[in-house]
């Protein structure tokens, strides 16, 4: 068990400091204690801390004689702590999911005096980042019994943790026992106003005191240097900290090499030198640009090639969904066909070797698409292109509708984003066939993508493999995910928020697994628009978001746990458990639009078990309910509704329809 103390000083914070206790509280075990100091706060802030202490035995609260600062704050707590780590989080700060088990799992192959903790910060507009390098508090773990030795402390004022930050890590360093975590473990939420570094002033000419005091006490340690050079400049910098009129007096009184004027110089140097960069770069970019389409044109004159069909997936993504089926089946089936990918520059990497492809807005791609007879794309394809006549325009799509899509967006301008409805209604012109999974989406694509094409109601090429896996096949590709024989499996698959940028798991997936015990292991899948997903460790949540095929995810799952994604409409073909966790029902509905009531429990429209809270959804598991007899009848509705013309053939279909005249 990790007996580990989280002081946290409080001043002036009521607005964040209730997520940050709970951050903590949640996310730890018994054998943490939290110490939170009030540092003289006149909000609310220490009835927030008095409540939490009431209610959780593991809290304690210390009330300081009046506003002392940060510093002395951190040394009452300090001296309170019995753990035998010490972490110092600020009243904004927030302990990510899993750290507590990422930490002691460090530990116990190394017990460091010191661990440095991945860290990264969020602003008020909701936006990540990772942090900066330069020494902080929050990000470091230390031994009490260490930190007490060494008779560590804060200093009073601006910067106090410059002294015990920087001593702490070259006297570990020194003994060998300075160790790593390459983990989010802690994350700032920066404040846009009443902070310290975000009030510029000459009260950050403090910084500069800070480290002559630790030159001093580390015997002027040349590893000290470098450090205090790195800081200083990036305080310099930093308009939220220096003001101009105030910079040249701070590059003086810190004594940083050269003259200010003559920083200026070089960092306008600098500055110009980036600014040319880019311009050239633009106009390259633009120059090319009217050469490939240039080229294009020339190419529009010449013959189409019959035995050429171009593919492209979630907008130049790689090898994937409905078109990958389809590429794969016609190798098969229609070999005379030559298929090349489009994919992006960024993307290239996904390609298998031998896969023919062509990059996005090269030369290559502008006479495929000039060339070639069949086109074939679960999105658009790049760059603007004129389909020729005899140019024939397969859209797969990618998904069962369940939120609104095209021209039904227009009742949801704030989330639109600038998109041209006229671009919209001119690129379903260019199709000559669309494909159905069911007749619920023929119905919606009609009307929301209105134009002449032909609907093909053949079904969804990508999920053939769910019919024709064999239990062997499912056997090794749960072997390749390391999952043990008889280990239930959930694969959580939430899909993105319009409303909201990065991905934010509105589960504690951590606990989950917590709670339904070791037999149970989870799989994360973030929605590709967010790429990677928020870090996760641990032996039973594993990030599978990088996963190349998510078909082979739904195999290797015995239940499905999602929101509002259109997987859930795929994974029905499995005829397995799909539970619908939707804490923000409300909010999406309003935001985006649905096409029906996900969770009116109707027969048809709700495929199994509901949850919108994480107490509910443990309890889905706990009770039976995710498979019992009444959630088994909806599953066996929604299937009939969503997946009546998937069999294992889709793509044989499709390929026949397309490039085998029907035979």
């Amino acid at each position: 068990m990790l007996r580990l103390s989280v002081v946290v000083p409080v001043h002036r914070v009521q607005g964040y400091l209730r997520e940050t206790l709970e951050s903590v509280l949640d996310r730890s075990d018994a054998g943490t204690e939290l110490i939170v100091v009030d540092d003289g706060s006149t909000d609310g802030s220490a009835e927030i801390a008095a409540e939490f202490a009431e209610r959780d035995h593991r809290t304690k609260v210390l009330s300081l004689p009046g506003h002392r600062g940060a510093g002395p704050a951190r040394n009452a707590g300090a001296a309170e702590a019995r753990g035998t780590y010490l972490l110092f989080l600020d009243g904004d700060d927030l302990l990510r999911p899993g750290a507590p088990e990422a930490i002691a799992d460090r530990l116990a192959r190394s017990e460091a005096d010191v661990l440095l903790l991945g860290h990264d910060r969020i602003d008020w507009w909701g936006e990540t980042a990772p942090a900066d390098d330069l020494p902080s508090v929050r990000n470091r773990l230390f031994r009490r019994e260490f930190w007490t030795a060494h008779g560590l402390h804060f200093t009073d004022g601006p910067y106090e943790d410059v002294l015990p930050v920087h001593r702490a890590e070259l006297l570990a360093a020194d003994a060998g026992t300075l160790a790593e975590l390459d983990r989010v473990c802690v994350r700032h939420r920066i404040r846009r106003t009443g902070t310290f570094a975000t009030t510029p002033g000459r009260h950050h000419f403090a910084v500069i005191d800070a480290y002559e005091r630790l030159r001093t006490e580390t015997g002027h340690d040349p590893r000290v240097e470098e450090a205090r050079t790195r800081h200083l400049r990036a305080v310099l910098a930093d308009p939220g900290r220096i003001a101009p009129p105030d910079r040249p007096a701070f590059h003086r009184a810190a004594g940083l090499p050269g003259s200010y004027t003559a920083h200026r110089a070089q960092q306008a140097v600098r500055d110009r030198r980036a600014r040319t960069t880019a311009a050239l770069r633009r106009r390259k970019k633009t120059l090319r640009a009217r050469v490939m389409r240039a080229a294009y044109r020339a190419d529009l004159h010449r013959p189409l090639d019959p035995h050429l069909a171009v593919y492209g997936a979630y907008w130049n993504r790689g090898v994937a969904c409905n078109p990958a089926a389809i590429h794969a089946k016609a190798c098969e089936l229609a070999p005379h066909i030559r298929g090349v990918w489009v994919v992006s520059s960024r993307h290239r990497d996904r390609m298998e070797p031998g896969t023919p492809y062509v990059i996005e807005g090269s030369r290559a791609y502008w006479r495929a698409m000039a060339t070639a007879t069949y086109l074939i794309n679960n999105s658009s394809f790049p760059g603007g292109f004129t389909k020729r006549p005899g140019q024939v325009y397969l859209q797969t799509h990618h998904g069962t509708p369940l939120k609104t899509m095209g021209l039904d967006q227009r009742a949801y301008p704030a989330l639109t984003n600038g998109i041209s409805f006229e671009k919209i209604v001119a690129h379903a012109d260019q199709w000559d066939f669309s494909l159905s999974a069911n007749p619920h989406t023929t119905e919606i694509w009609d009307r929301v993508y209105p134009s002449s094409y032909e609907h093909l109601n053949l079904g969804y090429p990508r999920n053939d493999i769910f019919f024709t896996t064999t239990a062997a096949q499912r056997a090794e590709i749960r072997d390749r995910l390391s999952l043990a024989p008889g280990q239930t499996t959930l694969l959580y698959a939430p899909t993105h928020r319009d409303y909201r940028k990065g991905f934010v798991p509105h589960l504690d997936l951590e606990r989950l697994a917590r709670e339904l015990g070791p037999d149970h292991v989870v799989l994360v899948r973030a929605h590709y628009f967010y790429g990677r997903s928020a870090r996760l460790h641990g032996a039973r949540v594993i990030d599978v978001t990088g996963h190349p095929s998510v078909e082979e995810l739904c195999l290797a799952s015995d239940v499905l746990i999602t929101d509002y994604s259109s997987l859930m409409f795929d994974y029905a073909c499995l005829d397995r458990p799909i539970i619908s966790y939707a804490p923000d029902w409300a909010a999406y509905r309003a935001s985006r639009g649905t096409y029906f009531d996900l969770l009116s429990g109707r027969p048809g429209d709700t495929p199994g078990a509901v949850a919108t809270t994480e107490d509910e959804l443990i309890e889905v598991f706990r009770s039976g309910e995710w498979r019992s007899a009444r959630t088994t009848a909806l599953r066996a509705a929604f299937r009939e509704r969503f997946c009546p013309y998937d069999d294992g053939r889709a793509a044989e279909r499709v390929v026949r329809r397309l490039f085998l005249d029907g035979a």
